[in-house]
């Protein structure tokens, strides 16, 4: 990293920098500068980092010209990347299953509470988990105890279950494990950690969704609250109070599920409110030929709620519970797999799980929000004490496409049927892990996949002990 430094200086001094591009945003992303020698996270990038940019060059054709081609993968360039090839072959008329009549009862289940489910000690874990000397932040810098001791002064863990408000978010929402923004990092210097993976984001909540509200931090910048799926810190600007009579009638209402990604959605009077997301779920108010009218929530003076009337496209939701045939799977793969991976849903992306449970929304089928819970929905089988070839077998004979999850420790797949006699899973996959003399790896992929099971042999430097199928724990059919 020194070295780049003192070459773009170098530059800057000869007047030359506006002529060359640093190729260094990998390094920055995966190394760092600081007293001690810090290996990348991702090996085998080229050391080549100077290209030379003719000014009158459009954007376009430096991209064509210059940059270093991605990585091709063999399962990318190998397996299809087309959600139509694995759907064309499910039934067109599956019937709608007993977990489809359960959705609503669970996205509403925080709104039908007087206290949280939870105790102190257990809300209390990221203070047990993280501490200081195992933990840095965004300078890429240990993180002093005296950031920790500010944070658990601030939780105001004293006032826990006192507020016991319900509420709805107005935007889409980061939730966080401290009563802050600030990342909290483990060691930068190992393949897997650093960028993006700050431990301090637990999930997101979508705009408009009901959470429980227990109580605000001591300076109420902050306030932690309970979604269907998770808890944590949210900012109090994002949320508002409701009363028991507007809560009432947004469960009685019809709910109306969104089927496509990053449309506007506005009041009645032309105002943004927030982009669409699959996993969002709206308070039907009516509809005409076009288009449903939902209720949306925005903040008023003193953060008491202001009740509006938004207009959506019937193109883009949908008030029917989705079956799961060709067409409507094809339609809502292709949106959720529009984001990139996203670390606990960092920059309004999806990790494994989120992504999993958004796609099945519009169907009806609640999931919670981890990998580990997910794998506990439906029918559990287990592959313990199974060889590769016996999980296969057992998947193979067992699995239903598009309905069976998939899981490993820190990770969850969908199985979508067979490929050339391969097994086949669609999920939203950060890297492959690699190592080279002792030191692991990762070849970056970032976002959703269809892939086998044996996702990265091949490659150089791949570390079989970390292969999908070898850790297998279990498969679950999310409709039995």
């Amino acid at each position: 990293m020194e070295e780049l430094l003192a070459d773009l200086a170098a530059l800057i001094k000869k007047g030359l920098a506006l002529r060359y591009i640093y190729i260094f945003l990998l390094a920055i992303l995966f190394t760092s500068c600081s007293s001690s020698k810090i290996e990348p996270v991702v090996q085998n990038i080229k050391k080549d980092i100077l290209i030379k940019i003719d000014e009158n060059l459009s954007c376009e054709e430096v991209l064509k010209k210059e940059l270093p081609q991605t990585i091709e993968i063999d399962d990318l360039r190998n397996i299809p990347q087309n959600v139509a090839y694995f759907s064309k072959n499910i039934s067109n008329n599956p019937p709608l299953y007993d977990i489809q009549s359960r959705y609503e009862r669970y996205h509403f289940n925080i709104w039908n509470m007087e206290r949280p489910k939870e105790d102190l000690k257990s809300v209390k874990w990221p203070f047990f988990s993280y501490c200081a000397g195992k933990s840095y932040g965004e300078n890429l810098q240990p993180l002093e105890q005296s950031f920790f001791d500010e944070m658990q002064s601030n939780a105001n863990f004293e006032e826990y279950a006192t507020l016991n408000a319900k509420g709805v978010t107005l935007k889409e929402s980061n939730m966080r494990s401290f009563p802050t923004i600030r990342p909290l990092l483990k060691n930068p210097s190992l393949a897997g950690e650093g960028f993006p993976f700050d431990y301090l984001q637990n999930s997101t909540v979508h705009a408009n969704s009901p959470i429980f509200i227990s109580h605000y931090s001591k300076d109420r910048e902050w306030a932690y609250v309970f979604s269907s799926f998770a808890s944590g810190w949210i900012r109090s600007s994002e949320f508002v109070i409701l009363e028991k009579k507007h809560i009432d009638t947004w469960q009685k209402a019809q709910q109306v599920a969104i089927i496509e990604e990053n449309k506007p959605i506005y009041d009645i009077e032309g105002n943004f409110l927030f982009k669409s997301k699959i996993g969002m779920v709206f308070a039907l108010v009516s509809e005409d030929e076009e288009a449903y009218t939902v209720l949306t929530v925005s903040s008023y003076k003193n953060s008491k709620p202001l009740f509006l009337k938004s207009k959506i496209s019937k193109e883009i939701a949908t008030k029917e519970v989705l079956k799961l045939n060709e067409t409507n799977l094809a339609t809502v793969i292709n949106e959720v797999s529009k984001t990139n991976y996203g670390w606990g849903g960092m920059y309004e992306q999806r990790d494994c799980s989120s992504m999993l449970r958004d796609m099945f929304t519009p169907f009806g089928i609640w999931l919670p929000r981890n990998s580990s819970q997910q794998s506990k929905v439906g029918r559990v089988i287990t592959f313990k004490n199974l060889s590769d070839e016996e999980k296969i077998k057992v998947i193979k004979e067992k699995a239903v496409p598009f309905e069976t999850l998939l899981y490993k420790k820190g990770h969850i797949v969908l199985y979508v049927g067979t490929y050339d006699d391969e097994i086949i899973v669609f999920h939203n996959a950060w890297g492959i892990k690699t190592k080279k003399d002792g030191v692991e790896g990762r070849i970056i992929i970032g976002k959703p996949i269809f892939s086998t099971l044996r996702l990265g042999r091949g490659e150089d430097n791949f570390d079989e002990e970390a292969e999908l199928l070898r850790n297998l724990i279990s498969m679950n059919i999310l409709t039995q």
